[in-house]
């Protein structure tokens, strides 16, 4: 970490452990700030998509998650990386968001999420958006929660203790709200299965 991040050339600063880049952007570095950004601007946006079911309000949620790090970047621990405390950020500002949503009666839908291009066999590609879609509307039927902590540990790939940090809740609470999740969304799937038939 002698070298600071301005002194090198972007292909070496995506190298740099995130922990020596969060100190440095804690000690003042906007390149470094801008970095941490770099890389989890598409993750946090992803989560906020799926959260709100929107991509303005997702890009709202993500602006503010980017913004808290900005005012709040002194507060994560290097240790724990950002990513987790990010995640945090980004939850509270999709259930702020859902809440103003609430207050004018729109409630969004989790959007489909991408489809690989590798599948070319249309049969195929309109069997996994058939599953795609029969997903997104199993998860729009889960409480906001449960939602929540499925999303985060599946799709964001965070720990349990890192889902609960981040949703305010125990460890215990966390693993009762994805398991209730995914018992529901079998039931939803068996269901959507035998009407199908």
């Amino acid at each position: 970490m002698a070298q600071t991040l301005t002194t090198m050339d972007p292909q070496t600063a995506d190298e740099i452990p995130e922990a020596d880049l969060l100190r440095l952007a804690q000690s003042g570095s906007r390149d470094a700030l801008e970095q941490l950004i770099m890389r989890y601007e598409r993750r946090i946006f992803a989560l906020a998509f799926r959260l709100t079911g929107s991509v303005e309000d997702a890009q709202d949620a993500a602006q503010e998650t980017f913004t808290r790090l900005h005012l709040r970047l002194r507060e994560i621990q290097a240790g724990r990386g950002a990513g987790p405390w990010l995640c945090a950020v980004a939850v509270n500002a999709c259930r702020d968001i859902g809440r103003r949503r609430r207050r004018s009666r729109l409630i969004p839908l989790p959007p489909a999420i991408e489809v690989p291009d590798a599948l070319t066999d249309p049969e195929r590609r309109a069997a996994a958006r058939e599953s795609q879609e029969c997903l997104r509307a199993g998860l729009a039927t889960l409480p906001e929660k449960e939602r929540a902590a499925l999303l985060l540990r599946e799709m964001q790939g965070l720990s349990t203790a890192e889902v609960a940090r981040a949703l305010g809740s125990s460890e215990v609470t966390v693993r009762s709200q994805i398991c209730n999740a995914r018992m529901k969304l079998r039931r939803f799937f068996r269901r959507h299965e035998e009407a199908g038939q």
